[in-house]
């Protein structure tokens, strides 16, 4: 009996150790396993833990890129900023394509005269063509509103004797044409566009007006005995002929390059006067010391003489300062000094 008791036992013991088994088929994890599945539960949670934040990076950057939306700029209306330099071409313009304009292209006008759609013209489109198209004149009648003389030299043209007798010297007739000047009315449009109010009207030329007189003495044969002379001969030489020694006569801080390509191959200083002055020639006599910062002003004439053997007279308004007893260029100036009525009251006072 207590053998049979024994076995009993045992077979409880192996009834406890067996897996159940449940209505589907499927066995129940043992503890171990229970264990073994809560550790990678756990471990799975934390990867997405961690990893959720390096997703969410991934898809922004993953994300396509869009566009952004293209910004209408704004198209600022192009107005002469002196008031003169836009009428001025805008007129050019307008009298070339007048001079050329026909019977059948009437057209051409449109961007310049919008009443040209009405127009019938009767010449032949082309039998003439303006040359050497420029503004000579600008005035403002009112605010946006200027008056353009503009001369336009047109061969083939009628001959100046047809002209007045003060016309003539003004009118060049000849193989080159006539010279011929044209108003044209020009007004800015409120887009800021220019727009010519009528067709032009052919006018007389320019009265060209008394010469403005200048703020030198008279001007005398260039004398050897005068030490400028000398400088400005080998400046002009090698500013107009390609010369190499340039910087040799220039003030120290004074920036000059020489003509290039070089247009001439000789120049002879033929003429000076002295600003400030109404002796002619040179004021300051030969022989006389130059103390360094001494300054001249001086307007130089010579010829020029270029590869055709044919020789132009130039004119330059040119500045002087000594240094170590000669002569140097410390400026080639950009016009002809003028006398003006507080210059004269100057020199009548006795102002250096």
């Amino acid at each position: 009996m207590k053998r049979r008791h024994d076995r009993d036992a045992e077979a409880k013991d192996e009834e406890v150790e067996q897996f159940p088994v449940e209505e589907g088929g499927w066995a129940t994890a043992s503890v171990g396993a229970v264990a073994n599945t809560a550790a990678v539960i756990r471990w799975g949670a934390w990867a997405l833990l961690v990893s959720g934040p390096l997703l969410g990076l991934f898809a922004l950057a993953s994300q396509p890129t869009v566009a952004a939306a293209p910004q209408r700029v704004e198209q600022r209306s192009q107005r002469p900023e002196d008031g003169q330099a836009g009428p001025a071409g805008f007129a050019a313009l307008y009298v070339t394509a007048y001079v050329a304009a026909g019977q059948g292209t009437e057209s051409s006008l449109s961007p310049f005269f919008p009443g040209a759609r009405d127009l019938s013209l009767s010449a032949k489109p082309g039998s003439q063509k303006a040359q050497q198209v420029d503004a000579v004149q600008v005035k403002e009648v009112s605010t946006g509103y200027w008056s353009v003389t503009v001369a336009a030299r047109i061969p083939g043209a009628a001959d100046a004797k047809n002209g007045s007798e003060s016309d003539q010297g003004r009118r060049v007739a000849g193989r080159d044409g006539v010279l011929r000047y044209f108003q044209v009315p020009v007004r800015s449009a409120a887009s800021g566009a220019l727009v010519a109010s009528a067709l032009p009207a052919e006018v007389s030329a320019l009265d060209a007006g008394a010469p403005p007189e200048l703020d030198y003495g008279l001007a005398a044969p260039a004398q050897s005995s005068d030490a400028a002379v000398k400088t400005l001969q080998g400046f002009l030489s090698s500013y107009l002929t390609g010369g190499s020694d340039l910087d040799r006569y220039l003030s120290p801080r004074t920036a000059l390059s020489p003509v290039s390509p070089a247009p001439y191959t000789r120049v002879q200083i033929t003429q000076l006067a002295e600003r400030g002055t109404d002796e002619p020639g040179s004021s300051w006599p030969a022989g006389k010391s130059l103390p360094d910062g001494a300054r001249r002003r001086l307007l130089v004439t010579a010829d020029a003489t270029g590869s055709d053997g044919q020789a132009r007279p130039l004119t330059y308004a040119i500045s002087l300062k000594a240094r170590a007893g000669r002569w140097e260029i410390s400026s080639l100036d950009a016009a002809p000094g003028l006398k003006t009525a507080a210059a004269t009251a100057g020199q009548e006072g006795g102002t250096p």
